[in-house]
């Protein structure tokens, strides 16, 4: 990451792009949006690449999507955002960083409301 970027910038930028995001939802959707907790990390853990999740993830959703939630015993829902990658992706530009997270949230987001790949893509959101 750039020297001359904090972290703590790098978290305002995020959360900020983030809260945009949610109060340009629908009512409906926002409801249901801020239900699950956003998470920034820098990278995936250790632990995680183990498992199988690659380096330069972006984003992760953990936890049941919301149709599953209403048939099971509920799991934390979790949208994490890995903003050391989605900063590297933007090359260092604050502007694409922004479009960046807007865009790794989306497609967490539809991910908890229990869009597959396809569906994603469909929407613009791969």
């Amino acid at each position: 990451m750039s020297a001359n970027l904090n972290w703590p910038h790098l978290l305002s930028l995020a959360e900020g792009e983030v809260a945009d995001i949610l109060r340009g939802l629908a009512s409906t959707l926002r409801k249901e949006a801020e239900r699950v907790t956003v998470i920034y990390e820098r990278k995936p853990s250790r632990k995680l690449i183990a498992d199988g999740i690659e380096e330069d993830t972006l984003g992760l959703f953990v936890g049941s999507d919301f149709a599953e939630e209403m048939h099971a015993a509920p799991a934390p829902q979790q949208i994490i955002l890995y903003l050391e990658n989605i900063w590297d992706m933007a090359e260092g530009d604050e502007e694409f960083f922004r479009e960046d997270v807007r865009d790794t949230f989306l497609h967490e987001l539809g991910h908890y409301l229990g869009l597959d790949e396809d569906d994603l893509t469909d929407r613009g959101l791969e």
